[in-house]
């Protein structure tokens, strides 16, 4: 039987014990759980408080839900389904490619490698590449592209089963998978395991920093564990033996960062530069997070009083994205009695609802069809690609309502 619940009782990084919250959010839906009825009356829900550790700064859930709940079989993110997205990752695969003097003899593996948007772009070119994945559709849409996937979680002990196959890893690539693993010492433990001497982990992640500096609340939900300053990430580094070597800072998710992990100590100033910068800023102090509750109220409440205002007009609104962050922005401030539905390119989410609401999923044609008067950008860190596809929309005098930092109303792209 699944005990459904744990809550940690030390910092997943350096296991001091007394963490000091940041924000209880309260019971809050799995925001990756997408239901196929309306009724929420059987919908599990789960306690949701994030902390910070004063002993290497790690910003963290204390809940554990668990894995094969949240990334099993209906899990029902697909990356491809964001061209930006496929063409950033197509860009740095480019880059690893001449940066790492990767050729046929090389192995790239990636952790958590989804549907494949990101391995595909290394079979052109005759890289050897292997995936590992947990959640069943994701893989089944990356093998039918050709690329090779151990379907199950990566942890250390697997390592020692996929060198014997493929050997040691030239460069180990983690997008936006570090916050979404519960045990981090055994997952890098088994990184700096698989790595050749000379190899590179490489992870993006969304940047704490930029999450707090532009209170992006809403990408706090129980699929992210963990949000990464670089302080914690060098100490994490550090208990396994590799070295925070690179750091580059993107805009992707609101604003993230791409570490190089490795075994030989070369690291450039730029990461010196940031850690400094973080120790200035505060970012490594629990002070520094004391005004992140009150702020995600403001947002709450000016974002439910455009809308109050909105309806009083008698104008509709649809949300546009089924992602993870739109749960957590609808249900953690009370806004989805103020939408008719919601829109997502992703064909396995349509027909489904939303966590927490009555909220269906319909395809984006039915934009057009019903011609709303705003669509609510639920993943807003897409916006610009998102009012691009709606060109005919806002032709139409349809307006696009841009949640996060500050609730804003815009015609098209800025």
């Amino acid at each position: 039987m699944i005990t459904k619940l744990r809550t940690i009782d030390g910092c997943r990084i350096c296991g001091e014990p007394n963490l000091q919250a940041i924000r209880e959010f309260g019971d809050m839906p799995l925001a990756d759980g997408l239901r196929l009825a309306p009724s929420t009356s059987d919908e599990d829900r789960f306690p949701l408080t994030v902390s910070f550790c004063r002993n290497c700064s790690l910003v963290q859930t204390l809940e554990n839900v668990d894995p094969r709940i949240l990334f099993g079989g209906d899990y029902p993110y697909f990356a491809s389904c964001s061209t930006t997205w496929v063409e950033h990752n197509r860009k740095h695969v480019e880059e690893l490619i001449e940066s790492r003097y990767l050729n046929s003899n090389s192995l790239v593996c990636e952790i958590a490698s989804n549907d494949g948007y990101l391995l595909q772009h290394f079979l052109p070119r005759d890289i050897p590449v292997l995936g590992i994945d947990p959640a069943p559709e994701p893989v089944a849409a990356a093998r039918e592209k050709g690329i090779p996937v151990r379907e199950e979680f990566f942890r250390s002990a697997l390592v020692d089963e996929l060198v014997p196959i493929h050997g040691h890893a030239d460069v180990i690539i983690g997008n936006n998978v570090l916050a979404h693993v519960q045990d981090l010492n055994d997952l890098i433990d088994g990184v700096a395991r698989l790595l050749k001497p000379d190899g590179a982990g490489v992870f993006e992640f969304p940047y704490l920093g930029d999450l707090i500096e532009h209170c992006e609340f809403d990408t706090i939900y129980h699929e992210h564990h963990c949000y990464f300053s670089l302080t914690a990430i060098d100490r994490l580094a550090q208990q396994h033996g590799l070295y925070l070597n690179d750091v580059r800072p993107l805009a992707t998710h609101g604003g993230s960062v791409r570490v190089s992990l490795e075994k030989i100590d070369r690291r450039k100033s730029c990461v010196d530069q940031l850690l400094a910068k973080e120790r200035d800023n505060g970012l490594t102090e629990f002070s520094f997070f004391e005004s992140f509750s009150d702020r995600i109220e403001s947002i709450g409440s000016r974002l439910r009083d455009l809308l109050t205002e909105i309806r009083r007009d008698n104008k509709t609104v649809v949300g546009y994205a089924a992602a993870a962050k739109g749960a957590m922005l609808l249900n953690g401030t009370g806004i989805a009695k103020h939408l008719d539905y919601v829109v997502d390119r992703n064909e396995f989410k349509q027909g489904r609802f939303m966590p927490g609401t009555n909220l269906e999923i319909y395809p984006p044609e039915k934009i057009l069809q019903d011609q709303p008067d705003y669509l609510l950008l639920l993943a807003w860190n897409l916006k610009d690609e998102i009012i691009q596809q709606q060109g005919e929309y806002s032709a139409r005098g349809g307006k696009f309502i841009v949640p996060i930092p500050d609730p804003v109303v815009v015609q098209s792209a800025q």
